[in-house]
This record gives C-alpha cells, sequence and structure tokens, in this order.
C-alpha cells in the first residue's frame, strides 16, 4: 500500500482482494471518498446515505451546477429500497443490467442531499466488475457512482488521467485509490430516464437502444418537467455556445408551456407568455452562478428575411442564453447558417395535441 498525504492507494493487482474489501469498507463507512474502477471508468464513491460525505464528493467534482450523482448497488433489489421500479425500469434492469447502463427512476428521497436530482429522480448503476460488487454487499449500503474526474475533465481511465485533472486541494479529498491500472477504453454508462411515457436516452453509451420514440405528456406541468430535464441534459452547451430551442406545432399544441418549463429550470420568476406582437421577450436568470438570459420568440406572423434580419437574432445567440422560437418550421432555413457560424447547438422540438391534456412530443 502506498501513502500519498492522507490518501492510501491499494494496487488491487497485488493486494488480497479480502485486504481491498476490508480496507474499502472502513474508508467508506468514516465517510471517505474512494477511487474504484469499473467496467467503464473510474468512478468516485461515497456512503450515499452520508450528507457529510457527499458534500465531501460534491467539493471533490466541483462545478455541479444542479447535476444529479448516481447510486450503486449490487442488485436490483436493494434498488428498489431507493427508487420506484416501474415496468419500464424493471425491463432495462433485466436485460442490461449488471452493466455500463444508469436506470433513472423516481426516487424515494433516501439518500443524502444532492444525490436525486432537482427532479426527484435517481440513477441506479449495477456495475459488471465482481469486486466493486463484492464491495457492495459488504458495505451494505449505495455509494456513488459518478466518474472519477474533476467536472469537464478528461476520462479516468487510469489513475493518472485523474490526478492530472485535480488541484492539491481535490487531490486531500481522496481517501482510498484502488488502482486498477489502465482501463480499457469503453464509452461511459448510458444514462436512461425511465420517468416519462418512454424511456429516454439523456446519454448514449456502449448500449444501443431503440430509435427516438414521441414522449407522451398528460400534464402542463408534465411538459415542463420535460423541458427542464432536456435543458439540465444541454446545460454544458448552454454555458459553452448557447442553446437554441426550435419549436414546432400547432397552436394551442404547448410551445409556451414547454417554453415556461425552460424558465422554471433557469429559474426565472417572471411570467412567461408569448410574444405574439412583440415577437421578442427577454428573460434575465441566474442558476447556480451562472448568468444569461432566455430569449422567447413567436414567430408566427413573421415569414421573410428582411423581417428576420430587423429583428437581429443572431446578436441573441451568444453562450449562456437560451433562445426558444415558436413557429420554427416556418423559417429554419434562415437559421442554418446563423447556428453554424455561432457553432451553437440546436434543439428541436415538436408537440402535437393528443387532447385537452395529453401532448405527444418528439424531440
Amino acid at each position: 500500500m502506498k501513502t500519498l498525504d492522507k490518501m492510501k492507494i491499494l494496487d488491487i493487482v497485488k493486494t488480497p482482494e479480502k485486504e481491498v474489501i476490508n480496507t474499502t469498507v472502513k474508508v467508506l463507512g468514516a465517510g471517505g471518498l474512494v477511487i474504484f474502477p469499473t467496467e467503464t471508468v473510474y468512478g468516485a464513491g461515497v456512503d450515499a446515505t452520508n450528507q457529510t460525505a457527499v458534500d465531501k464528493l460534491l467539493a471533490y467534482k466541483s462545478r455541479r451546477e444542479g447535476k444529479p450523482l448516481s447510486i450503486a448497488v449490487p442488485d436490483q433489489q436493494t434498488a428498489a429500497k431507493f427508487v420506484q421500479i416501474n415496468d419500464q425500469a424493471n425491463k432495462l434492469y433485466q436485460r442490461f443490467l449488471p452493466g455500463p447502463v444508469t436506470v433513472v427512476s423516481k426516487g424515494l428521497n433516501k439518500v443524502a442531499k444532492g444525490v436525486e436530482s432537482e427532479f426527484g429522480t435517481l440513477g441506479v448503476r449495477i456495475p459488471d466488475h465482481a469486486l466493486v460488487i463484492k464491495i457492495l454487499i459488504a458495505f451494505g449500503k449505495p455509494i456513488t457512482a459518478t466518474s472519477a474526474n474533476a467536472s469537464g475533465k478528461k476520462r479516468p481511465y487510469c489513475v493518472a488521467d485523474i490526478f492530472g485533472s485535480l488541484s492539491h486541494k481535490q487531490q486531500r479529498l481522496i481517501d482510498l485509490v484502488l488502482d486498477a491500472g489502465q482501463l480499457p477504453p469503453n464509452e461511459p454508462s448510458a444514462v436512461i430516464d425511465t420517468t416519462f411515457s418512454t424511456p429516454t436516452t439523456l446519454r448514449a453509451g456502449k448500449i444501443k437502444t431503440a430509435g427516438k420514440k414521441p414522449l407522451i405528456s398528460h400534464s402542463e406541468d408534465e411538459t415542463k418537467k420535460i423541458a427542464g430535464t432536456l435543458m439540465l441534459k444541454h446545460w454544458d452547451q448552454i454555458k459553452e455556445s448557447g442553446l437554441i430551442i426550435g419549436l414546432n406545432g400547432p397552436l394551442g399544441a404547448g410551445k409556451t408551456i414547454f417554453t415556461k418549463g425552460v424558465g422554471d429550470f433557469l429559474r426565472i420568476a417572471d411570467t412567461i407568455t408569448s410574444p405574439t406582437y412583440s415577437y421578442i421577450a427577454e428573460y434575465d436568470y441566474q442558476r447556480h452562478g451562472v448568468k444569461g438570459k432566455l430569449y422567447h420568440l413567436d414567430l408566427w406572423k413573421i415569414d421573410t428575411k428582411e423581417e428576420l434580419e430587423r429583428l437581429e437574432i443572431e446578436k441573441l445567440i451568444a453562450p449562456h442564453n437560451v433562445v426558444a422560437i415558436e413557429w420554427w418550421e416556418q423559417n429554419q432555413e434562415y437559421f442554418k447558417k446563423i447556428i453554424k457560424k455561432k457553432a451553437a447547438t440546436l434543439l428541436t422540438i415538436l408537440l402535437e395535441e393528443k387532447s385537452d391534456q395529453s401532448r405527444k412530443i418528439m424531440i
């Protein structure tokens, strides 16, 4: 065993397995932070039910800005103690787990604050890694299953990848490293949300799922939640280059409701209404220290290049800004060059009315 400051490094190839398990369980039980190998990348684990330990992990990861953590458990029976496993989730558990898939379900609020998402959901991993499963069984509690790199840094396939991106302050937060050497360059786990009408892939991975299927929203609140979930998925792009949301659908389909969900995610207190006559509405936001603007455009009455140019929409597209455009399909050709020039991310949404309350949403 090596020691760096107060950090212990165990070579798990040379160290007896029982010693590795006992040492890891002891560190986790004391609220420590453990770097451990998985079938994808190195993970950072703490006791997911220990608030002090989770706060330590959040300090280690840095710049999470509302991104949830996920948990690792040894089996589906343990998962059911922390999340509601519906039919969608059960099928994914049976088909893909143990394996490189994180299944997102409605949480039961039995983990520390900061582990579940702001929408009350929780991702669950059952790693396809024998040592990790043995550690989980011996520990008897879920541990966090986030990647071991600092937020936004290189994927950690070896211990050097981890330390190379950490400040000295971050390194001092690590209590134990289980060094398995160089891991195969596998993709991180796929993340699939099962809390909507159709399983929704939030992050692609090695596992390939079926093509896109429409989501069914049964209420305005559900439409807003879908919008918020998509904003969280694209939060890094919002910060880096800005996000354009092209909203398609007939009158009454829910384009403005969707935009209200975007506003809720951005923590905008102002009432959002469709700018039918002013064409553009502007809202300031501040979320986790990030300041920006939401621009809400209604282009129903605009169908010429000259009218669009007078609005100077290109100036609105910038890092930290979200530009939501109703009646996108009428003018999408105009925006193609602007999007390419600005290197902005485009998210197109089609909303269709199924009944007074239900909406079909195609992403």
